[in-house]
């Protein structure tokens, strides 16, 4: 169902897309009504000549159907403005996004190598078996022109470690399954020098390659079910097969970004003039405030092309698991995708700015058209809760949900609040389910520290199942309203949980 949100106060109507009899959650919605104070905001600023006499406005705002409460803009919250654009709403975890392979493994590959594969995935994750030497060069070349930077720069590797698995004529054809070839172009790296280091000094860096905590997670799955066997065919799905889904961001780095743009906001507001009480600023896309555009964007570009490369190097750590304990596989990328950032967008001869946080594209045959999913729509991964289905949709391109989806299942209950759940509930889950995490609570060392693993069970009881809406009811309202159609549903065998 479509549920509309009219305050009598405020301009906008907004289009919640919710699952049957559901409301959306109070807490969420005001947090959503103290965005909104953003259109006083935006008076207040074009009385001062802000905006240069151009008049900017908030077009439309969508709810996507995991839509909750965030951090000062809810999860779910899909914004189109016209001459101005705000970096809070896309979240300080810039490029938080989604990556997805295919393989040529089967379930019972896997299970019948879990104790093996799951002390692999402890070294290689968490206990400093990355390995991914770089140099400053490489590090800049990554910060201001994302993978194709890398892709010049790789050989500075030195083909050691994690560099093994790149290939560059493998990487040229997969920028083309990345949104904006993973490659946003910078101007500078603007507070990053002590990240980047020497330019010639080959280091192991400690923080690419990183998960990361909340709702991340890569997780080797196995396709349960086909609903759509001409699109599976042509993205090279067989049921019964494994896949990898993983779902990180920039983590430090875009945070790092984030409050630089919060600065930049800040820093060319008019004196004098009251700053908003929500704390959420635009910057104007005018000639008077060029530089500070300008700056806005790099520190974006370096942070999503981070992201970017960080989910580029967990595909080969898990790559290199699976070479250790399986001999190898082949592994393929379908798709990688953002959801938090910002997209240009025309429609009808106009430039608009499209923000999305906690929702990814899903864009159909026409906005895909010159790339090779023109015929089937943009791939679109909606992860359930841990332990729960997946789903890998096609984008139908719908207008009024503003091309866009959820970027998964949605919370139900506070991370607090799912602490508290049901002993049993979570026992069972527990029983059913494989996850890998820094803590082996097996180990015999950690029998008695039961500080230790208190902590382990509530990061775990916090993204358990009952913490989040039913996954299936999700993806009913995107295909109730052509936002999004089912090709295939994914089942986990292991989860790599930070």
């Amino acid at each position: 169902m479509i549920h509309k949100i009219d305050w009598k106060d405020r301009k906008n109507v907004i289009s919640c897309y919710l699952p049957e009899v559901s409301t959306p959650d109070k807490n969420a919605v005001a947090e959503l009504y103290q965005m909104t104070a953003l259109e006083e905001t935006l008076e207040r600023l074009a009385a001062t000549g802000y905006f240069q006499g151009k008049e900017p406005r908030i077009e439309r705002i969508i709810l996507t159907p995991d839509f909750h409460k965030g951090a000062g803009i809810p999860i779910g919250t899909v914004m189109m403005t016209k001459g101005f654009v705000v970096p809070q709403a896309m979240g300080n975890d810039i490029n938080c996004g989604m990556r997805f392979y295919t393989t040529d493994l089967s379930e019972d590959m896997i299970r019948q190598k879990l104790p093996e594969l799951t002390a692999k995935i402890r070294h290689i994750f968490f206990e400093g078996g990355r390995q991914i030497p770089m140099t400053g060069r490489q590090r800049e070349a990554l910060f201001r022109y994302g993978l194709e930077g890398l892709l010049e720069t790789h050989r500075d590797g030195r083909k050691n470690g994690l560099w093994k698995h790149y290939d560059d004529k493998v990487q040229e054809r997969w920028l083309n399954r990345t949104v904006f070839r993973g490659s946003l172009q910078s101007d500078g790296t603007e507070g990053l020098e002590d990240f980047i280091g020497g330019y010639d000094r080959l280091t192991y860096d400690d923080q690419i390659g990183t998960i990361g905590g909340g709702n991340h997670f890569l997780e080797v799955q196995r396709v349960a079910e086909i609903y759509d066997g001409q699109t599976a065919n042509a993205w090279h799905l067989k049921k019964g097969a494994v896949a990898v889904m993983l779902h990180t961001g920039s983590l430090t780095i875009g945070h790092h970004s984030g409050l630089l743009n919060r600065r930049i906001c800040q820093d060319i507001y008019p004196a004098g003039l009251t700053h908003p009480e929500n704390k959420i600023y635009p910057i104007p896309e005018s000639c008077a405030a060029l530089s500070a555009w300008n700056r806005f964007w790099a520190a974006s570009g370096n942070a999503a092309n981070f992201g970017f490369a960080n989910r580029l190097f967990l595909g080969f750590m898990i790559q290199e698991v699976f070479a250790q304990v399986l001999g190898g596989c082949d592994m393929e990328l379908l798709y990688d995708a953002p959801h938090n950032y910002i997209w240009r967008k025309q429609v009808d001869g106009e430039d608009y700015f499209i923000h999305r946080k906690g929702a990814c594209c899903a864009g159909g045959c026409e906005e895909m058209e010159g790339t090779e999913f023109a015929y089937f729509g943009e791939p679109v991964m909606i992860p359930g809760s841990m332990g729960s289905s997946s789903y890998l949709l096609r984008g139908l391109g719908s207008a009024d949900a503003l091309w866009s989806a959820s970027h998964g299942a949605g919370r139900k209950k506070s991370r607090g609040d799912a602490m508290k759940g049901n002993d049993e509930a979570f026992r069972q889950f527990m029983e059913k389910f494989h996850v890998v995490t820094p803590i082996d609570p097996d180990r015999n060392d950690l029998k008695g520290r039961a500080d230790i693993l208190k902590k382990w069970e509530e990061a775990i009881r916090a993204e358990a199942p009952y913490a989040y809406k039913d996954i299936d009811e999700v993806i009913a309202v995107h295909t109730a309203h052509d936002m999004a159609a089912p090709v295939a549903r994914l089942e986990p065998v292991l989860t790599v949980k930070s």
